[in-house]
């Protein structure tokens, strides 16, 4: 599989230089990869496009719970088996605890690597490509949750805003600031 992903990462880079653009979107390249006959889907590529269907259904499907709160109906837990990592999908009312709580901790766990890896780009730009004040990562999303919880319940941001000010909405006020500011002149 890296062999492909490599190949498709030469077709993005060789679409960009051809295009001359700096950046692309995910229909024009696979649009273009199609064209130009460099890839055409093997019944194994169909068959994981079908798996990846089922698995943006399965992730879609909601419900509203008995306290009004709507919560995906199924949650995957990743396991080993004969040597091969399998997925098993679990509907959220029927599960037992021991595997819901396995799949709670399995997204947590992506949401932490989801983070680490955000954290190792953003540092990588402020140290390597950033012309202006670095951009500050705050990945403490307690108030970010906090925020959305008393939306849902129906209280309204400027009540919020007059309680506390989340981390996130301090890191929004500084990219508008950095977006809004003329980058610093360098001699």
């Amino acid at each position: 599989m890296t062999t492909l992903n490599k190949q498709f990462r030469r077709y993005t880079q060789q679409y960009m230089r051809e295009h001359n653009v700096d950046a692309i979107t995910l229909d024009e390249v696979a649009d273009w990869i199609i064209r130009q006959g460099y890839w055409e889907p093997e019944s194994s590529a169909l068959r994981k496009l079908c798996k990846e269907k089922v698995r943006s259904a399965l992730r879609e499907q909601c419900f509203t719970d008995a306290q009004g709160r709507k919560v995906r109906g199924f949650h995957p837990v990743i396991r080993e088996e004969n040597g091969k990592q399998t997925s098993l999908w679990y509907p959220l009312l029927t599960a037992s605890r021991d595997n819901m709580a396995l799949s709670f901790q399995q997204r947590r766990k992506g949401i932490v690597g989801d983070c680490r890896k955000l954290k190792t780009d953003v540092d990588s730009f402020n140290d390597n490509n950033n012309e202006g004040e670095p951009i500050q990562l705050i990945l403490d999303f307690t108030n970010d949750v906090l925020e959305l919880e008393l939306e849902l319940a129906g209280a309204t941001r400027k009540t919020f805003a007059t309680e506390l000010k989340p981390p996130s909405r301090q890191f929004d006020d500084v990219v508008q600031q950095s977006a809004s500011s003329p980058a610093p002149s360098h001699p």
